[in-house]
């Protein structure tokens, strides 16, 4: 499968008390991604990232991360891509 079909991935830690924050300035943007809470007590988060809307995503998270919002943010293998290659 072209590799280009698939979003930029990354995970994350967001702060507990703001995430709803974060999550709903990027919801506020246009397809900018998606994101979902992949573990709620350590408040770990992924996000899907079209490669159109990569580097204002990574200017969101640099201010985030800036001030303490993010943390611990690493681009990925995109977990779907591999999951398909396995089949």
């Amino acid at each position: 499968m072209n590799s280009l079909l698939y979003c930029s991935y990354y995970q994350g830690q967001v702060q507990r008390e703001l995430c709803w924050y974060v999550t709903a300035t990027l919801r506020s943007y246009e397809h900018i991604s998606f994101d979902r809470t992949l573990d709620p007590t350590t408040s770990l988060f992924e996000f899907f990232v079209p490669v159109s809307t990569e580097s204002l995503f990574l200017t969101l998270m640099d201010y985030y991360q800036a001030e303490g919002l993010v943390y611990n943010l690493q681009k990925m293998p995109n977990r779907l891509q591999d999951s398909t290659q396995q089949v």
